[in-house]
């Protein structure tokens, strides 16, 4: 199988040239303009991140995703990720059932239960019910993507009686992922909805991960079902050299790490934090050559059908991110493909 490379992005509200941030409409034109720049460069997929915080601009992903369809000709495109439990899985179906209607069934989806808790109280949905609203809604879901008709009862939304659901899927169907970060309930949830997993692996050594890569393997040996692929996502930003990525990136990812991290307690990021991170954990930053080998070197040892590089940083300029995805696409992929032959 041949190792498909793909981007994400959260549309991070970047800065302007006077170090301002950008207004959200803007953002979202360029997110646009920037999976076009991934489309005629060789991308395999583009994936937009649900969330609803002022630090983001994307909160309604699929509206985004059918204008980069409408300007793009290959590409495949989906979320990174959809937040399910706050969402209502008929709606999220006939949303991208369109999608893949408009863009010729290149539509993916990415489910997960997100890192960031902001939709629960936005949409009056009470935080104590996180894990019954995402098994619940995947269970529906999963079972909207297969069946014409849909019988399903549960406690999150009303029950549904031999259900049709409309627009339907073409006959590829609609390509469902679920989001991971970590933890082997949630793998072994993946194939027991025999659905593909991405793990989003944010910090550490790949090969820290090689057991949840493992036990997504034997539980599907041990479920009878067939092989779905694994993917990654992890961060990232390519620049000519070493150094210039290093020095772009880091001032942008301490901005987003550490207002983050005053929200949930973790420390500031140091230089040498981020440098040791690139060296030894998750972070996939530097020259084409030094990010293509990184990338090989992980889907090697976690046995990788996708990669996908969360590209954008905190207020990392527009100009530098297309610089980096050109670079992406037109050195980083075929350096990986070339290793991986």
């Amino acid at each position: 199988m041949t190792l498909e490379l793909g981007l994400d992005t959260f549309g991070d509200v970047t800065a302007g040239p006077d170090g301002q941030p950008l207004p959200h409409a803007q953002v979202l034109r360029d997110v646009v303009e920037q999976a076009v720049q991934a489309d005629q460069v060789g991308v395999d997929y583009i994936g937009l991140g649900e969330h609803h915080r002022d630090d983001f601009a994307i909160s309604a992903p699929e509206v985004v995703l059918a204008a980069i369809a409408a300007r793009t000709a290959r590409i495949h495109m989906g979320t990174a990720v959809t937040v399910l439990s706050s969402d209502d899985p008929v709606r999220l179906f006939q949303r991208f059932s369109t999608l893949d209607a408009l863009s010729q069934g290149r539509a993916e989806v990415m489910l997960g239960r997100g890192s960031f808790t902001e939709s629960f109280p936005l949409f009056g949905l009470n935080l104590d019910d996180y894990e019954q609203l995402f098994e619940q809604k995947l269970a529906l879901f999963a079972a909207l993507i297969r069946q014409p008709e849909v019988t399903w009862n549960g406690r999150t939304r009303a029950p549904l009686i031999r259900q049709q659901v409309f627009p339907r899927l073409g006959p590829a169907g609609l390509k469902t992922w679920i989001g991971v970060g970590g933890s082997p309930e949630s793998v072994v949830r993946a194939v027991r909805h025999d659905l593909p997993m991405m793990l989003a692996i944010i910090g550490g050594a790949a090969r820290r991960f090689l057991p949840y890569a493992e036990l997504y393997r034997r539980a599907q040996t041990q479920a009878g079902g067939r092989a779905q692929p694994l993917g990654v996502h992890s961060p990232g930003h390519i620049a000519p050299t070493d150094a210039q990525a290093q020095t772009e990136a880091f001032p942008a990812y301490k901005v987003m790490h550490d207002r983050i991290g005053r929200e949930r307690g973790w420390p500031p990021i140091t230089r040498a934090d981020f440098e040791r991170e690139i060296e030894h954990g998750s972070m996939y930053v530097g020259a084409p050559e030094t990010v293509a080998r990184k990338i090989a070197a992980t889907a090697r040892t976690l046995g990788l059908a996708r990669f996908d590089l969360k590209y954008s940083m905190g207020p990392l300029s527009h100009d530098a991110m297309m610089r980096s995805i050109g670079l992406y696409g037109q050195e980083v992929i075929p350096r990986v493909r070339a290793l991986l032959a």
